[in-house]
């Protein structure tokens, strides 16, 4: 069920920050620019042991979590939490990937029992992706620690939707120890998801960057689905919405998962990710997963050559070849791009992704190929079939994004609501 609502919640956290949707004109900084703004970001799990763990005494824990939910010095909040007098953590959750973030992408994930830390595992990532009445029975307090990657598609912001929907029957109270969103927290970009194309990789109604962290989101999705769940968020200090991923790295970046190793791998994925929905490798199995993109029938010279008299901002392609370990066209060598954003303040990678994809289309109509389905993969991860008909029909990008300009203006009205930052 997806809902877009104008009511608000009522005693959540202040909202304080205001929100822009169109690239700043400002030109990014040099690298010692860029050192000289760096600030130190205090995560959601510190903020949280500093001083606030008096309210989890006496109450039942678990933790949503993955590898990603680290302090600044690398330590597990799984740890953090065991060892602190005041926390009783009796079990943990897991999306995607697993709680320690070694499965592949779609790979069902099995509960039972972490070999690190010995405590029960529900997975919300196998056979049951709501958190059942059973694994929710004689919880207090369930706390969310990860790292998202600021994309719709990615299937975090799922998990925590299904989360609180669960909790407002349950009555367990959820609290966000809230991280950075590594897209920044300025632009959205793309359409806002219909509902024909709901499905795990979305079921809310907003678009492929939302531009919230996930307490942003938390907040939002309590608010515009009415839930009765009992909502906390314990923000992070330091970030501000104008932050670039390269500007804290006092907070280590652990993968959120296999095919996500850095900063930068985030930053691409809701452009590149879109060729999941295709025939065409979008460079898992490669060393550079999501900034490889490419086919064995490709010329990466003429793609490269091609993309780059596009003009878009804030990026240029580089010709490359390589061969994936596993996924499409495993053990065959692959020519295509390399995407090499230079300026992450005017990159728009999800336009840059619908870009490349109409170029592989119009270059080889022949071989390129959408993946089947009803609705197909493409359209599920785009929200829409406006896409993959424009791209068909001959459009433009700039036609077909105009198709869904109202709606993102509608949304970006709704999500002001509920931002926490500036």
């Amino acid at each position: 069920m997806m809902r877009l609502l104008p009511a608000l919640v009522s005693a959540l956290l202040p909202l304080t920050a205001s929100v822009a949707t169109a690239p700043t004109a400002e030109p990014a900084p040099s690298d010692g620019a860029h050192l000289r703004a760096a600030r130190q970001i205090v995560p959601g799990i510190e903020v949280l042991l500093s001083g606030q763990m008096g309210r989890l005494k006496g109450q039942r824990i678990a933790l949503l979590t993955n590898q990603t939910g680290v302090d600044r010095k690398g330590r597990s909040s799984i740890d953090l939490l065991r060892g602190h007098p005041d926390a009783n953590l009796v079990a943990l959750f897991s999306p995607e990937h697993g709680v320690r973030g070694t499965a592949q992408a779609g790979e069902k994930v099995a509960s039972g029992i972490d070999p690190v830390s010995g405590l029960p595992v529900h997975s919300l990532y196998g056979d049951t992706k709501m958190p059942t009445p059973e694994m929710m029975a004689g919880l207090d307090i369930v706390l969310v620690d990860l790292q998202d990657i600021g994309t719709r598609f990615y299937t975090y912001s799922t998990t925590l939707l299904f989360l609180l929907r669960a909790a407002e029957k349950s009555g367990t109270m959820i609290i966000v120890l809230d991280r950075p969103n590594p897209q920044g927290g300025l632009l959205i970009e793309g359409p806002v998801l219909e509902p024909a194309f709901a499905s795990f990789v979305g079921s809310f109604a907003m678009p492929v960057r939302h531009g919230m962290t996930l307490g942003e989101l938390a907040r939002m999705f309590v608010g515009e689905e009415k839930l009765r769940s009992r909502l906390e968020v314990i923000p992070m200090r330091g970030w501000t919405r104008a932050m670039q991923s390269d500007q804290y790295r006092d907070l280590p970046w652990v993968p959120p998962s296999p095919n996500m190793p850095s900063r930068l791998t985030a930053r691409i994925y809701p452009g590149t990710a879109l060729f999941e929905g295709t025939n065409i490798s979008e460079g898992r199995g490669s060393g550079k997963p999501f900034e490889y993109i490419g086919a064995p029938f490709i010329d990466g010279e003429v793609l490269a050559k091609h993309m780059n008299a596009a003009g878009l901002p804030g990026v240029v392609f580089q010709p490359v070849s390589f061969t994936p370990g596993f996924s499409k066209f495993a053990g065959e060598k692959c020519n295509g791009v390399r995407i090499i954003p230079l300026d992450h303040r005017k990159f728009l990678p999800f336009r840059t992704g619908m870009e490349l994809v109409k170029a592989v289309h119009d270059l080889y109509p022949d071989k390129f190929r959408f993946r089947e389905g009803a609705p197909g993969f493409f359209d599920q991860l785009t929200g829409t079939d406006a896409v993959r008909k424009g791209i068909i029909a001959g459009q433009e990008v700039p036609v077909i994004e105009r198709q869904w300009q109202a709606r993102l203006a509608a949304f970006n009205k709704v999500r002001a609501r509920y931002l926490i930052y500036r």
